[in-house]
């Protein structure tokens, strides 16, 4: 061996012996242009080599942490005031600085493809497109990733809401975060972490799914098409050839070809893991501070409503439990009218659906609803106007947590008493109730023991309701907009639609269904 290469060998195995140093790395979330809640303990964290020490620095403030073994760290700025920008320091054995940060109020907008849907396919897109300069406003959209376990991380940048920026981004979370600033003029930063077709199984964790027997079935369907997966596979990749050549063939022969391509397997389809859009897309948001969420989902959970009468309380609770804030807000978009209007009354699905978002609503601290059940569409499940659907629930915001004093519901339930051949009908939230459009009342069924609704008469009564059908000499039962796209026209003096309603408690078509 020559005593250069003798040489290369010491020097190699010093270099090897020199301890690998790390960078300070911070998750997505923690960057530029993004806002931190103001008013709150809001924490900065991120990973370093164990041991390290990592010192952020912020307003005046200057905080040091130690990474831990795991090489964690994590520091609690005192709370901030609105406004901004500013940048932040955050040193380790390397620096970083974040520039033109801001203090004000965050929110997460989550859901399936109603919160999915974006800017540039609502009405007046163009002019909301063109009127979108908003540099106070900050937008994060999470990148769409399902996951068997819980992520660190997700890929992502804020940005500020601009005409090139917001195009993309979730038009009934941009119309809530429009409405708030306009309202309260300090910063809002929002986070978009919605997948289209999701059920909420998969923004829930999988303890809290395994915890309760209801949910069984569906970890089941999700183990059953796992095993199941290699000769489902191999089966619908014949069929998806068989189809691609009959495409081919009838192209070839200039003969039109409508026939839809094979579903894959269900196994491959991963946004339908339970769980593992909790894991990939809300985990690895958390600690990052918030002020609250709302929510637009149900639709892929209409046929289990039911089930998600404890479906979505409990997930609400898993989040709350993991961010740790406590009970923060959380506000829920009540399904759309939508489908066939029916001639008479009936059973359906989706009111059941709403009926459990609005017993969450009611029953869960710190919740509430924004009824949606007059801009919807039969014949799109994705309807236009999400600019009164941010208006909403921000109403409801203003009022819950900015201490406006404003009207924030549409007319509620709230009893019932059977007068005779009538039954009157109490609400809250009804000041000024009207018949939008005109008398008369619509939307309104009444039934007796027989359980056989039918179409009722309806007259207001200052916050009351009266209602009654000569067909029904005995009534028991009244429901309101109780229909998949109901028309119901009972509002208040706020011009807010009264939420849909039943007054019983009979088994529902879709009880049992888990």
């Amino acid at each position: 061996m020559t005593r250069r290469v003798t040489w290369l060998f010491v020097l190699m195995a010093f270099v090897l012996a020199l301890p690998v140093v790390a960078d300070v790395k911070l998750p997505a979330i923690v960057g530029d242009n993004m806002v931190l809640q103001a008013g709150m303990q809001a924490p900065i964290y991120g990973w370093a080599d164990p041991g390290e020490d990592v010192t952020v620095t912020f307003r005046g403030q200057t905080l040091t942490a130690t990474a831990g073994d795991d090489g964690k760290w994590s520091v609690k700025l005192a709370p901030l005031t609105a406004g901004g920008p500013d940048e932040m320091g955050i040193a380790g054995k390397n620096a970083i600085t974040l520039r033109n940060v801001l203090a004000g109020e965050v929110w997460v907008c989550s859901g399936q493809s109603n919160m999915g849907m974006t800017v540039q396919g609502v009405n007046n897109a163009p002019e909301e497109t063109a009127a979108a300069t908003y540099p106070q406003i900050r937008l994060f959209t999470v990148a769409r990733r399902p996951s068997p376990t819980p992520e660190a991380d997700t890929q992502g940048s804020w940005v500020e809401c601009s005409p090139q920026s917001v195009p993309g981004f979730t038009a009934a979370g941009y119309f809530f975060g429009r409405t708030l600033y306009q309202d309260l003029n300090v910063p809002v930063g929002l986070i978009n972490s919605s997948w289209g077709g999701t059920m909420a199984e998969a923004w829930t964790t999988h303890g809290s799914l395994e915890a309760n027997e209801m949910f069984a079935p569906v970890l089941q369907r999700w183990a059953d098409g796992e095993r199941n997966y290699p000769q489902q596979k191999a089966d619908y990749d014949t069929k998806l050839a068989d189809w691609k050549k009959r495409q081919e063939d009838a192209k070839a022969a200039n003969q039109p070809f409508t026939e839809r391509a094979p579903n894959p397997p269900f196994f491959d389809q991963k946004q339908h893991m339970p769980a593992g859009l909790y894991n990939g897309m809300i985990e690895p948001l958390i600690p990052f501070g918030i002020r609250g969420a709302i929510w637009y989902q149900g639709e892929s959970n209409a046929g289990r409503a039911y089930a998600y009468r404890t479906l979505l309380p409990t997930m609400i609770q898993d989040w709350r439990t993991k961010w740790g804030e406590g009970p923060f807000p959380f506000y829920i978009v009540q399904l759309a009218n939508y489908m066939a209007r029916k001639d008479v009354p009936a059973e359906s699905a989706w009111a059941e659906l709403r009926e459990a978002q609005t017993m969450t609503a009611a029953n869960v601290e710190h919740s509430g609803q924004a009824v949606i059940i007059d801009i919807g569409d039969a014949t799109n499940i994705h309807p236009t106007n999400k600019q009164d659907v941010g208006k909403r629930l921000a109403l409801i915001a203003l009022a819950k947590d900015y201490g406006k004093a404003i009207e924030y519901s549409g007319p509620l339930y709230d009893s019932m008493a059977v007068e005779g051949n009538t039954i009157r009908v109490r609400l809250t939230h009804a000041e000024g109730l009207v018949a939008k459009g005109g008398e008369p009342l619509k939307g309104f069924a009444i039934a007796g023991e027989d359980r056989k609704f039918v179409w009722a008469g309806a007259k207001i009564d200052g916050s009351m309701v009266v209602v009654s059908s000569a067909q029904v000499a005995a009534p028991v039962a009244v429901r309101y907009d109780w229909a998949d796209n109901p028309d119901g026209n009972l509002y208040n003096g706020a011009d807010l639609p009264a939420g849909p309603f039943r007054t019983d408690e009979w088994q529902g078509i879709t009880f049992g269904k888990y």
